[in-house]
């Protein structure tokens, strides 16, 4: 009797472990009921030449894919794959056959269509089926410069005023040759804008188009014709020695470095010039490559005069070459003005401003950064105390703070650096009144003139 319950007990077991198997087995990515997931918009612009970018994703992988363009009487296949290799996303660029006749009273619509490697539905795997309107736009944005600086000068800045309109504008920017991009603000009015754009002392060449990109892919670039106004800035040829080295070359390496025990002589002067002064400027062109207006109206501000009865001990633009027993081991660009007065000077803020930075920042010591609007910020190195915090409203006329010799400097002055959206520009122009007028001011204002009549 006991025999048989052991047997009955045993069958059960069994069947309960069968059961579970199955159900494991079944709800197991091989036999997964869910549809493959297609993020496609329900409607699509497109001038049929920029690729359509196609993202599929599936639990179990993506087997087959096929994609289909109606034009409302007539079905194309444009896309069809059975994928040798199976995974869980497909990730591809999308192109139109080449030479398409477009009709444009046709409706189109475009259908994806893809089917997983589940082995449910009787090994047939889950398709899903996504349908988008396409709109055919073949129309370039249109774009047209209202007003500009006359010249850019290298190391310097320049204004620009443009109209950039379409009904489907995605993206308005100016791009420079040497891979920057400057962001624009809208201008008085809807559709028209104005940025300030920078030439870096350290490019021999300059040149920026204003470039307008539309919802279907449609580009127009125009460029932005300044007069071109080449500078000689100084070379420094700068001979290190021991003394140098050991001063305060040495306290900022063991301050930053974290192998700074491993680190002697020449490679501490070249962790300071190089990798600390990288990660130093990384930072002042973060907190100043921001444009935080989405319109303009006015902007004018006064010149800059931080320091009362000041003299320039240090220019900018000056490329400094450093050598040790007569090789080069490593080089840097000044891109500030060095001023210098009175030992703990008060540092004056000329203009009302936002602080967006203040602490210490390696080789630029205690560091204030402020921002004045339209793209325009400056910097205050070297400082011995800070009379602000982050995210304070400053007027013209405050203290900032007072001049010291803190971070790489050897004497107690202020390195002033002015930079157009996170690139330096020569301070001595921000600090000229007929300057900022001429190429500034007056720019906007018959630009504003226009735009209005």
């Amino acid at each position: 009797m006991r025999r048989g319950k052991f047997k009955i007990l045993f069958y059960f077991v069994i069947l309960i472990c069968l059961i579970f198997g199955i159900y494991m087995f079944l709800n197991s990515k091989l036999f997964e009921r869910n549809a493959p997931k297609i993020e496609i918009e329900d409607i699509i612009y497109s001038n049929l030449k920029t690729p359509l970018p196609v993202y599929i994703k599936d639990d179990s992988g993506i087997k087959f894919v096929e994609i289909s363009l109606y034009d409302g009487s007539n079905k194309t296949t444009i896309y069809n794959e059975n994928f040798a290799v199976i995974a869980p996303e497909q990730r591809f660029e999308l192109t139109f056959p080449r030479g398409m006749m477009v009709n444009k009273n046709a409706n189109y619509e475009i259908e994806i269509k893809a089917t997983d490697n589940s082995k449910w539905n009787f090994t047939m795997g889950n398709t899903s089926i996504k349908r988008a309107k396409i709109i055919i736009d073949n129309k370039k944005p249109f774009v047209e410069v209202i007003g500009k600086s006359y010249k850019i000068s290298k190391g310097g800045s320049a204004v620009v005023v443009f109209k950039a309109n379409d009904e489907m504008l995605k993206d308005v920017y100016i791009k420079t040759n040497y891979g920057k991009n400057f962001i624009p603000v809208k201008f008085i009015k809807d559709g028209f804008y104005a940025s300030l754009v920078a030439w870096p002392a350290n490019q021999d060449e300059f040149s920026a188009d204003i470039v307008a990109v539309d919802v279907a892919g449609n580009e127009s670039v125009s460029r932005i014709r300044y007069f071109y106004q080449d500078r000689n800035y100084k070379i420094s040829n700068i001979k290190l020695n021991e003394n140098f080295i050991n001063g305060k070359v040495s306290d900022l390496a063991d301050t930053y470095a974290q192998n700074s025990d491993e680190l002697k002589g020449v490679d501490k002067f070249k962790f300071v010039n190089e990798t600390l002064r990288g990660k130093n400027e990384e930072l002042i062109h973060s907190f100043s490559s921001k444009v935080p207006e989405t319109e303009l109206l006015n902007f004018k501000i006064s010149p800059f005069y931080p320091l009362k009865n000041a003299a320039a001990v240090a220019s900018f633009g000056d490329h400094r070459i450093y050598s040790w027993e007569d090789n080069q081991i490593s080089e840097s660009w000044h891109l500030g003005l060095d001023l210098a007065s009175v030992a703990n000077a008060e540092i004056i803020n000329s203009n009302d401003g936002v602080v967006v930075f203040s602490g210490e920042n390696g080789i630029y010591g205690l560091n204030i950064g402020v921002y004045y609007g339209f793209g325009l910020y400056a910097i205050y190195g070297h400082c011995s105390a800070s009379n602000f915090t982050e995210g304070a409203q400053i007027k013209a006329g405050e203290i900032l703070g007072k001049t010291g010799s803190s971070g790489f400097a050897f004497g107690d002055h202020l390195h002033f650096g002015v930079l157009v959206q996170g690139v330096e520009v020569r301070p001595e122009e921000w600090m000229d009144e007929k300057w900022m007028k001429e190429n500034i001011y007056d720019i906007l204002e018959n630009s504003k003139e226009m735009i209005r009549n």
